[in-house]
C-alpha cells in the first residue's frame, strides 16, 4: 500500500488541481509529485491531465476506490499476515470512519491463537527508547528493563532490602561485601561471575549520568569467587539502596549484544514489534507466560492487555496505577527575566490559582498543591504577587506527553499578562540533551518514581537525566543539603527531602502541578496482576486462564 496515494485520495477530489497544491498535501517536491502521479496513472488508480501553458489548470480524475481497495487488503492481511505486519497499516492516513472500523477489527485480533504458547499481546504507541540499564530515563523503557535484567538487591516501597542476585551481604561503615548466587545464567547460557558484576558496576560508576551517586564508593573488587566488595572510606549510607536501582541492573555485552539474567529475554525488536520470550534457565521463579509482544498501534488505539489464546474480544476490567506527578521547572540561569524571583513567584502564583482546573484538560489529573512526596509534602497557598514587566516573551519547551498541559499553562499565563513562546522538542532530546533544559525559561516535566519514594527523590535530585540536575549543581544551598545524604542514615532522609522541597517551592524553582493516575484495561482471563516498577505490571507474575 502506498501511503501517499491514500493521503491524496482523502485530501483531493476529482476536478481541477495544481501540481504545487498536490505536492503541498503530500509534502513532496513537485518533481517527486509528478513521478508519483505518472506511476499511479500507469497503475490505473487515476487519470492526470497536465495543464499546458500559462493559466491552464491541470485535472485529476479518480478511476478506482482507493480506500475501499486498501481496506479490503487490510482485512485479507489481518487473516493471513503476522499481526505486526498489519499493525503498521493502521498508521496510514485513513478517513476517520474507516480508521475506527479497522482499529475495532484489529483490537479483536489481538488475542490471536498461538499454538503451544501462553502469550500476552500489548499495544504500544511508541517504540522503546532503550534496552540499556545505564541509558534508562523513561518509565516505558523501565517496564522492559525490569523484566530483562536483575539487580543485586531489591529495594521495596517499605524501605526493606531483599536479596536478588546477591543472596546475602555484610554491611560495615566503610565496606559492603556481597555474596552472589551460584549458577545464575545470562541469556546466552554463560554463568554469572563476580568479575561480570564488578565490570558492570564499574561501568555505572564511570558513567557521567551516575558518577555523582557513586562518588563515595572508591573501589569495587572481587576478593574471592562469587564475592564482590565495595569500599567507601568516608561512608555511604545509601550503598544498598543504590544497588537496588533498575539502572544498577547487572548485564554484560557480548559481540554488541546486551545480555541480562532476567525472567525474559529480548527475542525480537523492530519498528512494528518488540517480543520477549521466557528464559527457561532463569534462576528464580520462571515466568508463567511464554511470550509477551508489544505491537505498534496508532495513538487513538485503546491499550488493552490481552491473553494470546483469546480468539475473540473478551470482557476487561481496569486496574488503577500510579502514573506519577507533574511539576513546572523554572530556569533562573538562562540570563533572561526568569533570573528575577519576582517573575518566578508571579508564575508560581498563577499556577497556584489555576492548577485545580487541570482536571478539565485531562480527567486523570488532579491538581497538586503539595509536592513530589506523597504523604509527606505539605499543602500551601501562594500569596498575591504584582505582575512584573518582561523584557521578552517567556520561552517554554514541551514534549509530546505534555502538549495539552503546556498549552493550558500558556493560556493561563497569557491571561495573566505574560507573553509565552512555545517550542516542541523531541522526547529523546528532552531525556538526553541537557541543552534542551537550559535553553528554556520553563517547562512541564512528568515524573514517576521507581518504587521506593525516599530513594527515588534523592535519585531525582542527583542523576543527570533529571530536569532538576542543572538547578542542583548550580545552587550552593542544594549542594550543601545533598552532602548530608552520604552519612545520614537512610531512614532519616525524609527531613532532608522536605527541607529541599520547601526551598525549591520558596524560590519558585520546582512548582508542583498535578498528580496523575492511569487505568489499564486487562482481559478477565489474565491472572495475578501486580503493579511494580514505575506503575507498570510485573510481567513475570502474570498467567492466563484457559477458556
Amino acid at each position: 500500500m502506498d501511503r501517499y496515494l491514500l493521503l491524496l485520495w482523502n485530501q483531493v477530489k476529482s476536478g481541477a488541481v495544481k501540481v504545487e497544491g498536490i505536492a503541498e498535501v503530500l509534502m513532496l517536491s513537485t518533481k517527486q509529485t509528478r513521478r508519483k502521479l505518472q506511476l499511479w496513472q500507469e497503475e490505473g488508480w487515476l487519470t492526470f491531465q497536465s495543464g499546458r501553458g500559462r493559466g491552464n489548470t491541470s485535472s485529476l480524475e479518480w478511476n478506482r476506490q482507493v480506500e475501499q481497495e486498501y481496506e479490503d487488503l487490510f482485512f485479507k492481511g489481518l487473516e493471513k499476515e503476522p499481526i505486526e505486519s498489519v499493525s503498521k497499516l493502521l498508521l496510514l492516513d485513513w478517513s476517520a470512519e474507516t480508521k475506527q472500523r479497522l482499529m475495532a477489527a484489529f483490537q479483536g485480533k489481538l488475542g490471536f491463537h498461538q499454538e503451544g504458547q501462553d502469550s500476552l499481546i500489548i499495544p504500544r504507541f511508541y517504540p522503546f527508547v532503550t534496552f540499556h540499564p545505564l541509558k534508562l530515563a523513561d518509565a516505558q523503557s523501565a517496564n522492559i528493563i525490569a523484566n530483562l535484567y536483575n539487580r543485586l538487591v531489591t529495594l521495596n516501597a517499605d524501605d526493606s532490602v531483599e536479596p536478588e542476585l546477591a543472596h546475602s551481604w555484610e554491611y560495615k561503615d566503610t565496606q559492603l561485601l556481597l555474596y552472589l548466587r551460584k549458577d545464575v545464567a545470562f541469556h546466552d547460557g554463560s554463568i554469572l561471575k563476580a568479575e561480570d558484576t564488578v565490570d558492570c558496576l564499574q561501568q555505572m560508576k564511570q558513567d557521567e549520568n551516575f558518577a555523582d551517586l557513586w562518588e563515595p564508593i572508591t573501589e569495587i573488587t572481587t576478593p574471592s569467587r562469587l564475592v564482590v566488595k565495595l569500599d567507601f572510606p568516608g561512608g555511604c549510607s545509601y550503598v544498598l539502596q543504590l544497588l537496588g536501582l533498575l539502572a544498577a541492573s547487572i548485564f554484560k555485552e557480548v559481540n554488541g549484544r546486551l545480555l541480562g539474567t532476567g525472567g525474559f529475554y529480548l527475542a525480537e525488536e523492530s519498528a512494528e514489534k518488540t517480543a520477549l520470550s521466557a528464559f527457561r534457565q532463569y534462576y528464580g521463579y520462571r515466568p508463567l507466560l511464554d511470550r509477551v509482544e508489544f505491537i505498534q498501534v496508532p495513538k487513538e488505539f485503546q491499550v488493552v492487555y490481552h491473553a494470546g489464546h483469546e480468539s475473540k474480544q473478551v470482557d476487561t476490567f481496569k486496574v488503577e496505577s500510579d502514573s506519577g506527578f507533574g511539576i513546572v521547572v523554572m530556569n533562573p540561569y538562562r540570563s533572561s527575566d526568569m533570573a528575577r524571583q519576582e517573575v518566578r513567584d508571579y508564575i508560581h502564583m498563577v499556577i497556584d490559582r489555576h492548577r485545580d482546573e487541570l482536571q478539565d484538560v485531562d480527567g486523570r489529573i488532579k491538581g497538586n498543591n503539595e509536592g513530589c512526596l506523597i504523604g509527606l509534602s505539605r499543602s500551601y497557598d501562594m500569596p498575591d504577587r504584582p505582575k512584573p514587566s518582561l523584557t521578552e516573551p517567556l520561552k517554554m519547551n514541551y514534549v509530546n506527553y505534555t502538549t495539552n498541559t503546556s498549552f493550558w499553562l500558556k493560556e493561563k499565563l497569557e491571561a495573566a499578562g505574560l507573553d509565552v513562546e512555545m517550542k516542541e522538542v523531541s522526547f529523546q532530546d528532552a531525556l538526553y540533551d541537557p541543552d534542551v533544559k537550559m535553553e528554556a525559561d520553563l517547562f512541564i516535566h512528568g515524573e514517576i518514581f521507581e518504587m521506593n519514594q525516599s530513594f527515588s527523590y534523592f535519585f531525582f535530585l542527583k542523576n543527570s537525566f533529571s530536569p532538576l540536575h542543572y538547578l542542583v549543581e548550580r545552587d550552593e544551598y542544594l549542594q550543601g543539603k545533598l552532602a548530608y545524604y552520604t552519612t545520614k542514615p537512610f531512614k532519616q532522609w525524609n527531613s532532608l527531602h522536605l527541607q529541599i522541597e520547601q526551598y525549591m517551592k520558596d524560590q519558585s524553582l520546582c512548582v508542583p502541578l498535578y498528580y496523575i493516575k492511569r487505568q489499564i484495561p486487562f482481559s478477565i482471563n489474565l491472572m495475578n496482576i501486580e503493579i511494580k516498577h514505575f506503575g507498570y505490571v510485573d510481567l513475570t507474575k502474570l498467567w492466563t486462564k484457559t477458556v
